[in-house]
């Protein structure tokens, strides 16, 4: 509420909020409709409210629930697949299969949010790299998202995956190598009218396509810089 009341003296030309930091679909439903009639009230400029939205979160609130977070202001949500490999999303802990994502996706979609689905590059490793990227891009044409936003692997010491990475157990692909999975996950996936980017401060290769429109020209860049063609970042310049 501090921070409601913050912005409605010092926010007022901004027109979205963003419910931070973590998953704020998992607040209580009584909670978080207090918290968006505040905004309502302090901030009626507002025109959308955004927050994270897991699979877990999803599948608590039921399809009348969303529907009133919708009415309040909620207009987008973002949900983070990283991936459609069953194989993969189990062994990184994700606590849903691709079949269930694929569920809370088409619910969020049918309470009215816009959809944006993060996937994650490089997260696989070398040896299921294409199967990632086939299988990210099926899910992702089942759900039909809004917007699709990839960003590349980049470990974080002490961390699970940092210590299997300096023990040998877990490769981090080369930039090619997430090239390559990029172009197979976005040859496979088919959104009726979607934004796919590929722009975050992570990637090697900033994308940001129209999917069905410009996948054809996407693939292109790509083969492109896969054949040395076009310049990648830099990794100094690579950040989270």
């Amino acid at each position: 509420m501090e921070d409601i009341a913050f912005a409605a003296k010092y926010c007022k030309r901004q027109r979205r909020v963003f419910l931070c930091d973590g998953d704020a679909l998992i607040i209580p439903q009584k909670r978080l409709l207090r918290i968006l009639k505040e905004i309502k009230i302090q901030l009626p400029w507002v025109t959308r409210v955004g927050l994270y939205a897991n699979a877990k979160a999803l599948k608590m609130k039921s399809p009348q629930e969303l529907k009133e977070l919708k009415a309040l202001g909620v207009g987008i949500a973002y949900m983070g697949l990283e991936t459609g490999d069953d194989v993969t999303l189990k062994k990184i802990n994700k606590g849903a299969t691709a079949a269930h994502m694929i569920e809370m996706g088409t619910k969020a979609k049918q309470a009215g949010f816009k959809l944006s689905v993060t996937v994650l590059l490089g997260i696989a490793g070398p040896e299921r790299s294409q199967i990632h990227a086939k299988e990210t891009g099926r899910v992702l044409s089942a759900i039909d998202p809004d917007y699709v936003g990839a960003l590349s692997l980049m470990l974080i010491p002490a961390t699970p995956l940092f210590q299997d990475y300096e023990s040998g157990k877990f490769r981090l692909i080369e930039p090619q190598e997430m090239l390559a999975e990029l172009r197979t996950m976005i040859a496979g996936t088919n959104l009726t009218r979607g934004l796919f980017h590929a722009n975050h401060a992570s990637n090697y290769l900033p994308i940001k396509a129209r999917l069905p429109k410009e996948k054809e020209a996407t693939l292109l860049l790509i083969d492109q810089a896969l054949a040395g063609k076009v310049p990648l970042k830099p990794e100094y310049l690579r950040a989270l």
